[in-house]
């Protein structure tokens, strides 16, 4: 593994506050001084990038924010979205009871204030929407992100340090911010630069070390046009296995979603109800499958050459 990448597993795991982001930009900044910062959009997300995404033929992505620490872990089922939809309402039934208590203590208040009940129920909502902010974006950092998404950073950092020079020309490597308050940062490029938005194959790595199921989530174009060589690139090994799908029979919630030609890509393991991701979002978020790292940077090598 490179230096590089050992440095932000050893040194830059936490990558939340806004110091802490500086400090992985200057890391990165010290190996690529040709590295540019596209800023602007909600929260001003500073996105990374290496390369020129406007002259490549394929960019690849990966977010570098990292989230807050939860109680319990962000559970996501790609090929069930009921499932996952279910597991999301059991998340709230905490939530829920908080606003109950605090839609009861709202109304005791009003009527010793003599407050209408409607400015109660809405303070209720708003309190407990704030609690909810609070606990899922802007908690405390959680301390162990290896897999989401320190994953997809190194996975990025070992393709790009293994490319040569001819093949560097034909790739760009875009480093997001904010995706773990809801995509801005991605979706702020993908405003600002609407052509590579449409026209560009995204390749997007997000917890990609924790399973051994290695799923490519295409969305519709992006299967039509390199469905084929995905599926000639990025090649199983033994105990691990490369699954396309694309997006509708798959669900995968991550910044290839702002992209015509996006191809979101994860690791998975599978269970009695199917694939799934576990862990993240938690201090439990300590699994690094390094195999799967030199996996998808030999695909994304091969991808660079079929191109």
């Amino acid at each position: 593994m490179l230096e590089i990448s050992k440095a932000v597993l050893e040194r830059h795991l936490v990558r939340k506050s806004r110091e802490q982001k500086r400090r992985f930009e200057q890391l990165l900044r010290e190996r690529y001084p040709e590295l540019t910062a596209d800023e602007g959009g909600l929260l001003r997300s500073r996105n990374l990038v290496i390369g020129d995404p406007q002259s490549a033929k394929i960019v690849f992505c990966a977010h570098y924010d990292t989230c807050a620490r939860l109680p319990v872990p962000n559970l996501l089922f790609p090929m069930s979205l009921p499932l996952t939809l279910l597991y999301g309402l059991l998340l709230a039934v905490p939530f829920a009871a908080v606003g109950f208590g605090l839609g009861v203590l709202s109304g005791a208040a009003a009527g010793l204030l003599g407050l209408p009940m409607e400015m109660a129920a809405a303070l209720a909502a708003v309190l407990m929407v704030a609690l909810m902010g609070f606990v899922f974006f802007f908690g405390p950092a959680n301390p162990n992100t290896f897999n989401d998404n320190s994953s997809g950073v190194v996975t990025l950092l070992e393709l790009l340090g293994s490319l040569t020079p001819r093949q560097r020309e034909k790739a760009a490597f875009i480093f997001f911010d904010n995706e773990e308050l809801g995509l801005l940062g991605s979706s702020g490029f993908a405003r600002r630069h609407r052509e590579i938005a449409k026209e560009r194959l995204v390749i997007n790595l997000d917890c990609v070390s924790d399973g051994d199921n290695l799923l490519l989530v295409q969305s519709r174009e992006a299967e039509d046009r390199f469905g084929p060589l995905l599926a000639q690139a990025f090649q199983p090994r033994e105990g691990k296995k490369l699954l396309l799908e694309r997006q509708g029979r798959a669900f995968y919630p991550s910044d290839q979603m702002n992209f015509k030609l996006g191809v979101g890509v994860a690791a998975f393991r599978r269970g009695p109800l199917g694939l799934y991701i576990s862990r993240i979002h938690t201090k439990r978020d300590t699994v690094f499958e390094e195999e799967n790292i030199e996996l998808l940077a030999e695909g994304g090598r091969r991808l660079i050459d079929l191109l």
